[in-house]
């Protein structure tokens, strides 16, 4: 945890809404970008996990993703037959979907629990099985320079499509009310969790990011200490002319600029500490919001682990709320 870092008091922070210009042709790159997924979508398959957890169903997933790419994932749920609501959970960055069962926090709490393996990360802290077999010109160690000069050619335009292709295909599964899903993660997670709200054509029925990353990236490449925005920085220190190729590509996939389209309730995380991800990059998003039912809970000395199980506790309050539960 952070002891000395801050970013701005916190006062300055509940006012800050960075004027982040969208690109003219946004609407068209994502919808182009989705239609061109769907049309290439393959079959999606789930198959029964034997053990090791026995109380719970935990089913093997396969999806498909950006341009037709088979993506991994965890279905955990409930025993029985009855259709619930669904909590689809992004992963941080480095990270992937786990073991069988080693995710089954909110299946324990009532819902169906979505896990989405993250393509081409997967082994710094937990493990992945998805490939991302899309190469890229020159890029810095890390994925968030890859393809970094042309927004088609972008990692996070792939990652994004197919957090979106995952909710397509959790409206259709029988154990999940179509009306009711929720997408969460924590730091890259929550910013894919943003980007899925944003992308899905109000699939999405509520927003929980915890100190997602992802956003405000002027701001934060120039001042964020540790990595992975210090990445960007890194590439631009050696690319010392591609500035401005690099922000217009940053541009498309900014949550700060995308959540201006998410009109879901939303409980977002923020922790004052965080030399990891911004706390002004967290707010930036939280403003942009066009939500009528928006809460952000602020921890005032955590880093960048945010408010733990603590939060998480608060998190299943909230969603019972609004799910009906």
């Amino acid at each position: 945890m952070a002891q000395t870092f801050t970013d701005m008091p916190l006062e300055l922070l509940h006012e800050y809404r960075p004027a982040l210009p969208a690109p003219g042709d946004l609407d068209a790159f994502w919808d182009e970008t989705l239609a061109a997924a769907r049309a290439a979508a393959g079959p999606t398959v789930l198959a029964d996990v034997d053990g090791p957890v026995r109380a719970l169903r935990v089913q093997d997933l396969t999806f498909t993703g950006f341009d037709g790419d088979e993506i991994r994932g965890w279905v955990v749920r409930p025993l029985g037959d009855e259709v619930l609501p669904a909590v689809v959970e992004f992963i941080g960055y480095g990270g992937g979907r786990g073991l069988p069962g080693e995710k089954s926090a909110w299946a324990t709490a009532g819902y169906v629990h979505v896990i989405m393996d993250t393509r081409g990360q997967g082994s710094t802290w937990s493990v992945g099985e998805t490939p991302d077999p899309h190469g890229s010109a020159s890029a810095f160690p890390g994925v968030m320079t890859r393809g970094i000069l042309d927004p088609r050619d972008y990692y996070y335009r792939r990652l994004y499509t197919d957090a979106v292709r995952l909710i397509d295909e959790v409206r259709k599964m029988d154990a999940v009310d179509p009306a009711r899903i929720a997408v969460t993660g924590g730091s890259q997670g929550g910013g894919l969790a943003i980007a899925a709200a944003a992308l899905s054509g109000g699939a999405v029925a509520a927003l929980m990011p915890d100190v997602p990353f992802l956003a405000d990236f002027p701001r934060a490449i120039t001042r964020t200490p540790l990595a992975p925005f210090t990445e960007i920085t890194r590439f631009l220190s050696v690319h010392r002319d591609a500035a401005d190729d690099v922000l217009r590509t940053l541009s498309y996939v900014d949550g700060a600029i995308l959540a201006r389209r998410i009109t879901a309730p939303a409980f977002f995380s923020v922790a004052l500490m965080d030399d990891v991800v911004l706390p002004s990059g967290v707010f930036a998003s939280f403003h942009a919001l066009a939500s009528e039912d928006a809460a952000i809970e602020v921890y005032p000395y955590n880093g960048h682990e945010g408010g733990g199980y603590r939060h998480f506790m608060k998190q299943v309050a909230w969603l019972d709320a609004r799910f009906a539960r």
